[in-house]
């Protein structure tokens, strides 16, 4: 009676400390230190059976050991596969060749032999083999104890409910990293869909930039915009601030080629009172302006070296003193820098700093030019039609297609700017209602046919049509367009002796808008 109170005694003690096991982890290592404390054997160890059910392995010996459930030569296959218990002896062992069985009988000392326990919830869930290692003749007296029999069903109860529970926390996790990523992938499309008003395209170019600006966004390192003239370097610099964490923040542009340099310093950092000759007040640098916000260099390639030096000890410390002051001050700022120039080759002149250039670009993005990306054209046409109308009041339908045929056939040099400019001028030239045509879009053509000659005129001078002036001579952008217009449309006429309906189907007219133009620029049948 005595023995069966002691066992009692232990079984409760065994019991509370297994349920007491925050984790798996946890559960295996008691498990298995109490085996060896109460059964008295040399070592105790419980190989785990992994998510996929193929291999057990034996976390507290080694992470490395494992057994491949499908490799018949060792036994805790014919357990597994049986569901029975055996025996093993280390001489049987030794005949076996095994390295993982030889690494157990290692680590325990060389013991006399192995008892191999499959450890079952039920009858179809199987958790992993018990290991203990000992005398030969120990375990009749172990395994058959009660004691022995309910501390495994507890260890394979206790053992399944942390499986359970570690499954529902993975899944739970899972769901929660799935929603998340939804979450973040539909922030990013709402993002990308605003940035898409502004950084207009449907080419895989644009849709890579738009991605460049929102994951530059969501950052605070430095980043270079790099992108020839009239590209969109300042709309992607705004695009990264809109899209900041910085948003309500300033956002202070800064034109390093347009301010001289002897005054750009002084823009920057400010000055004190008195500072030099006619300072009569302070005067807030654009540094200490952009606190809290964004700021934009634009055309960094232009700032002089002497400034360049400065600025570096500011991205680096974020400490920066006003002209004529004694103490320095703190901006809190993200910078954002741009230009045209090829800083390679500035830093080889000597005309960059290389350790500035590496500050700048610690997320560069380059910003392909238009003639690269000739499938959004369409789009922006129809964009900048849109804002022309939406400031004017009304404006054209849209754009035909032989007009954005002839827009396909130019380089653009002034890239998107040049495109806009050309687009609102051709929207000036046409009916509200009516399509821009390929003839309102002339300027380029203009420029590239105009016969060269000597002078100051070589190459811009023009006499297509009486009436129409000289480039050198327009001082009415608009009156000389309508001029050049209206002798095409003049020419067409008498070569068409007149016929209105022939004359707008060479030039793709519709015949009541030339009618329209003919009264608008006053032309007749005979010219």
């Amino acid at each position: 009676m005595g023995r069966m109170q002691m066992e009692l005694h232990t079984g409760v003690e065994l019991a509370v400390e297994l349920i007491r096991q925050p984790d798996r982890a946890a559960l295996l290592q008691c498990a298995s230190l109490q085996m060896e404390r109460v059964f008295g054997v040399d070592k105790c160890w419980l190989l785990e059976l992994d998510s996929s059910g193929r291999s057990l392995v034996c976390p507290r010996l080694s992470d490395t050991l494992s057994f491949e459930c499908d490799d018949f030569s060792h036994p805790f296959a014919h357990v597994l596969r049986e569901a029975r218990p055996r025996g093993l002896s280390q001489e049987a062992c030794a005949r076996l060749e095994h390295k993982g069985l030889n690494s157990l009988f290692e680590a325990s000392g060389h013991s006399e032999s192995l008892w191999l326990q499959p450890l079952l919830q039920g009858q179809k869930k199987t958790l992993g083999v018990l290991v203990m290692c000992g005398s030969g003749d120990a375990w009749e007296g172990i395994v058959g104890q009660p004691l022995y029999e309910g501390l495994l069903s507890l260890l394979c109860h206790q053992w399944d409910a942390q499986r359970e529970r570690h499954d529902r926390v993975w899944q739970q996790r899972m769901l929660k990293r799935s929603l998340d990523h939804l979450k973040d992938t539909e922030t990013e499309r709402q993002k990308n869909e605003t940035l898409a008003s502004t950084l207009v395209g449907l080419s895989r170019s644009m849709a890579d930039l738009r991605s460049q600006v929102i994951r530059a966004a969501g950052s605070q390192l430095s980043v270079l915009v790099q992108g020839e003239t009239g590209c969109g370097k300042d709309l992607v610099a705004r695009g990264i601030h809109q899209f900041s964490s910085r948003s309500e923040g300033p956002f202070v542009v800064v034109n390093c080629a347009a301010i001289p340099d002897s005054l750009l310093e002084n823009e920057l950092f400010g000055h004190t009172k008195g500072a030099f000759s006619g300072a009569d007040a302070a005067k807030q640098g654009l540094l200490a302006q952009a606190d809290g916000g964004t700021l934009f260099l634009d055309e960094i390639g232009d700032m002089p070296l002497a400034l360049q030096s400065k600025l570096l000890r500011v991205l680096e410390t974020r400490q920066f003193r006003p002209l004529g002051a004694q103490e320095e001050s703190h901006s809190d700022f993200r910078l954002v820098a741009a230009t045209h120039q090829p800083l390679q080759t500035r830093i080889r002149d000597g005309a960059f700093r290389r350790d500035l250039f590496y500050r700048l670009s610690q997320f560069p993005i380059r910003v392909i030019p238009l003639r690269d990306r000739e499938e959004d054209l369409e789009q922006l046409c129809r964009h900048f039609i849109r804002g022309f109308k939406e400031r004017e009041g009304s404006g054209p339908l849209g754009i035909s297609s032989q007009a954005l045929q002839f827009l396909g056939q130019y380089s653009f040099p002034g890239n998107v700017r040049e495109l806009r400019n050309v687009i609102e001028f051709a929207c000036l030239q046409t009916v509200a209602g009516d399509d821009i045509q390929a003839e309102d879009l002339r300027l380029d053509e203009i420029a590239q046919n105009e016969p060269e000659r000597d002078g100051a005129d070589s190459g811009v001078a023009m006499a297509i049509q009486p009436g129409v002036p000289s480039l050198h001579e327009i001082d009415d952008l608009r009156a000389a367009s309508q001029a050049f217009e209206a002798a095409i449309i003049g020419a067409r006429l008498r070569q068409y002796r007149g016929n209105r309906a022939q004359a707008a189907e060479s030039l793709g007219l519709p015949k009541r808008t030339l009618a329209h133009k003919c009264q608008k620029f006053n032309v007749s049948e005979a010219g």
